[in-house]
């Protein structure tokens, strides 16, 4: 008798990974409603730079140690379900927080909204490495980099607007109960699970161990580009609304505006970047050329832009915004290409749930640093900015000078 999967008519690749891309829409949108409220949030609950970025730190730290839990269920259980709980327990944190009052309730729930999004880089990652062609896993990467990416820019544009005419709960409570909508598509959709415990072809899996991929130095070398690439993101999420309308003199509108077209390039950038991965390895470039050139690049220019943006005029310090985005944009996709193909099925949830752990750690104690140095420094950026820029040099290191060749990764040998 066959395995009941083997007839079963799994969902197209386009709206997989359209599901996908539009999960972490949703998801991004979600974590950075805080920063796009700060002024208002800080106002009404009276808190400083300092308390502001602890609330930050909150979700990124329930968020890095959540991931190697996450990335380990996922390899158990499938990538699909730990997805949809991850999704629901995210939207249902949103919604609470705009209906919570005071500084330990919306800690609490910021821990909450880590948790339930801690699953969307493993699960995405193993999905993708199960169930898309590896000719396509650029592409791939790059819907997916789209999603996360545009995320913030529609959701600062249309929660700044929201925010200026009916408050920043409002904002909450709308985009929570939109994101549990995502769940009704996803639940109809049937996808291929690499399980340690089931193979379509009946042959024995190899269960590969946590303790292989712990021994990969192409893991550590990932893993320190990812933390150094994360820092730059992560402040420029969760601060640069704040400090374009306290630092620079910007109206929330104005702030919204200018914010969202940013983050709109960097996800256009995302989207061209993984398309062209995929090309550039069918034309001959090898995996590792394709991959370490971009991410390469986004580190040069976070090195440049980030050192000049506090001290240039306005529209230089908005120009070198928009240069930084579309580099960190076209690099995107490569920090889970890597992952997908360096593991394969079987290992690229708990891979990219090390890796994403590591990369995640900025948002605890980086974000919470910025907002010590603003509040010591009597409300100036200058030294944040500074600081984020010479992090790039560390990821220069990771994914220049240790991580390997990038190539599927033998695990019978590893």
């Amino acid at each position: 008798m066959k395995n009941a999967d083997t007839n079963a008519r799994y969902t197209g690749g386009a709206l997989l990974v359209g599901l996908m891309g539009l999960s972490l829409f949703v998801n991004y949108i979600d974590r950075g409603n805080l920063a796009t409220g700060a002024t208002q949030i800080r106002a009404e609950l009276g808190l400083s730079a300092t308390a502001y970025g602890a609330l930050l730190s909150a979700f990124y730290f329930a968020y890095a140690f959540c991931q190697l839990p996450a990335g380990a269920l996922a390899d158990r259980i499938g990538g699909k379900l730990v997805l949809g709980i991850g999704a629901a327990l995210w939207s249902i944190s949103t919604i609470l927080t705009g209906i919570v009052h005071g500084f330990i309730g919306l800690f609490i729930l910021r821990m909450m909204l880590g948790v339930g999004e801690s699953v969307a880089f493993t699960t995405t990652s193993k999905i993708i490495a199960s169930n898309v062609p590896r000719t396509k896993i650029g592409l791939a990467n790059g819907i997916i980099g789209f999603g996360y990416l545009v995320g913030p820019a529609v959701g600062t544009l249309i929660g700044g607007l929201v925010m200026a005419k009916w408050g920043w709960r409002s904002t909450f409570l709308i985009f929570g109960a939109i994101s549990l909508l995502w769940l009704i598509p996803w639940s109809r959709v049937r996808i291929r699970e690499a399980l340690p415990d089931a193979s379509e072809t009946h042959e024995p899996v190899e269960p590969v161990t946590l303790s292989q991929i712990l021994r990969q130095r192409a893991l550590w070398g990932a893993s320190l580009g990812h933390f150094a690439g994360n820092w730059n993101w992560y402040f420029i999420l969760g601060y640069l609304p704040m400090y374009l309308e306290m630092g620079r003199g910007f109206s929330k509108e104005q702030m919204a505006t200018v914010v969202s077209g940013a983050y709109f390039v960097n996800a256009i950038a995302a989207l061209v970047g993984g398309w062209a991965i995929d090309k550039a390895i069918k034309s001959g470039w090898s995996p590792s050329l394709s991959c370490k050139l971009p991410l390469a690049a986004a580190h040069i220019a976070g090195l440049g832009c980030m050192m000049a943006m506090p001290v240039m005029p306005l529209a230089a310090c908005i120009a070198l915004l928009f240069v930084y985005e579309i580099f960190l944009g076209l690099s995107c996709p490569a920090y889970f290409i890597i992952p997908q193909i360096m593991a394969g099925p079987n290992a690229a949830a708990r891979w990219v749930g090390v890796q994403n752990m590591a990369g995640n750690l900025p948002g605890i104690i980086g974000l919470l640093f910025a907002g010590i140095l603003i509040d010591a420094e009597s409300g100036s950026y200058f030294t944040a900015f500074l600081f984020a820029s010479l992090v790039n040099v560390l990821g220069l290191i990771g994914w220049i000078g240790i991580l390997p060749k990038v190539q599927e990764i033998d695990w019978r040998t590893a």
